[in-house]
């Protein structure tokens, strides 16, 4: 269990909306496209704390070309999240920009032990729990009985790792259900602000070989917990088309 409250799976497992009960009220209407979350919107982002971890750091910076998200984690993993409800037939593109300080040396998102990531943006998904196995429907009642949220059915990344291939995808050591697809990798672009548009569900498609349901979040996340590591990114605008 104490790999279960390590590294991302905490973090992923707390970026779904709650679970609504049967009698209870209906879950949060459709939201139309575009949307458009500025790094100035700091007071929206709703801070994840992890269980058992120290926070990382999240402040606003203003930058050569606007405001940014400052991100310091020193042995840390935290979060911030915005709800969004949007279906499936209406999912596009998300454009998200970021800039990293530095990797993390001996990082690696595919071993449970190194699995840090510089900057991470995350999407998580709607789907049909009752098709977890079940090691994940056991992950997902420990999530609900430690954050008071289910796993989400799907969980894609946007991930900057240190040696693979780009466009690799990275199937998380702890459930196959988080899946990251390395937009970057290397030193080669360190200390750049880049700038990204992706195609969603091309992209779970990709990941998961399955259609997306609706898009339930949008998380940001810069963690060192793993490695005992530090380092600094900063986050841009992310918008979804």
């Amino acid at each position: 269990m104490a790999l279960f409250l390590s590294g991302c799976l905490s973090a992923c497992s707390v970026l779904s909306p709650p679970q609504q009960a049967v009698s209870g009220p209906s879950p949060a209407p459709l939201q139309q496209l575009p949307l458009h979350f500025n790094a100035q919107d700091k007071s929206q982002w709703e801070k994840l704390v992890l269980p058992g971890k120290p926070r990382t750091n999240y402040k606003l910076e203003r930058q050569p070309q606007g405001y940014a998200l400052q991100a310091q984690a020193d042995a840390s993993a935290s979060m911030l999240r915005q709800r969004v409800r949007i279906a499936p037939e209406r999912l596009g593109r998300v454009s998200f920009d970021w800039q990293v300080e530095r990797l993390i040396p001996g990082a690696d998102m595919g071993q449970r032990d190194t699995e840090d990531s510089p900057v991470r943006l995350i999407l998580v998904f709607e789907g049909d729990r009752q098709q977890f196995s079940p090691k994940n429907a056991m992950l997902s009642e420990l999530s609900h009985s430690l954050t008071g949220e289910p796993m989400p059915y799907a969980t894609l990344m946007y991930v900057w790792c240190n040696q693979c291939p780009p466009e690799s995808v990275i199937v998380n050591p702890r459930t196959d259900r988080i899946r990251k697809l390395a937009v970057e990798s290397g030193p080669g672009r360190v200390g750049q602000w880049l700038s990204y548009s992706r195609d969603i569900r091309a992209d779970f498609e990709k990941a998961f070989g399955e259609a997306p349901g609706a898009l339930l979040g949008v998380g940001l996340m810069t963690d060192t917990d793993n490695t005992r590591s530090t380092t600094r990114a900063w986050y841009g605008q992310v918008r979804l088309d």
